[in-house]
C-alpha cells in the first residue's frame, strides 16, 4: 500500500470523526492529511517530508482558516432571542400610553404598555423607545 493512500485513508478518517464533534478541529488535520497524500503522490520524497506537509498544513489551517470559520458557523449563537430582542427598540403609540394603559406597535404587533416614569404620558403618533418587557407589557419611554 502507498503511503499517498495511507495519508488519504487517515484524512478520511479524521473527516469522518469531525462529523461527531463540530469543532472542526479534527477537520483542519483531515486537511493537513489530504495535502501529505497529494505531496506523497505528485514526489518521492521521504516519508518524514509527508509528516512535515501534514504538520505545516495543519498548523495554518488551525490558526488561519478554523477562527474565521468557527465565527462565521455560530455568529448567531449569541444574539438576543424572544422579549430580549425587543428592549431598546423604537415602537409607535397607537392609544395613549399612560400609567394606567396603552398600546403601541413593535415590530409589526400592537402591544399592551405603560410608560417607565409614572407621570409620563404619550400622544399617538409619538415614537417611543421599549424599556423592557414586563409579562405582556411593554414599558416605554423617551425616543433615545
Amino acid at each position: 500500500m502507498s503511503a499517498a493512500l495511507v495519508w488519504l485513508v487517515f484524512a478520511l478518517g479524521l473527516a469522518g470523526a469531525e462529523a461527531l464533534t463540530g469543532d472542526m478541529f479534527l477537520l483542519m488535520l483531515a486537511g493537513g492529511a489530504l495535502s501529505a497524500a497529494g505531496a506523497s503522490w505528485l514526489t518521492d520524497w521521504p516519508l518524514w517530508t509527508d509528516g512535515a506537509v501534514f504538520l505545516v498544513v495543519s498548523v495554518l489551517l488551525l490558526v488561519l482558516v478554523r477562527p474565521a470559520l468557527r465565527r462565521r458557523l455560530w455568529a448567531g449563537a449569541g444574539s438576543e432571542t424572544g422579549v430580549r430582542a425587543l428592549q431598546g427598540k423604537t415602537a409607535l403609540v397607537l392609544d395613549r400610553v399612560e400609567q394606567h394603559g396603552g398600546q403601541v406597535k413593535l415590530d409589526g404587533e400592537v402591544w399592551t404598555a405603560r410608560p417607565l416614569a409614572d407621570g409620563d404620558v404619550f400622544e399617538p403618533g409619538e415614537q417611543v423607545t421599549v424599556m423592557h418587557i414586563d409579562g405582556a407589557t411593554a414599558v416605554v419611554g423617551k425616543v433615545l
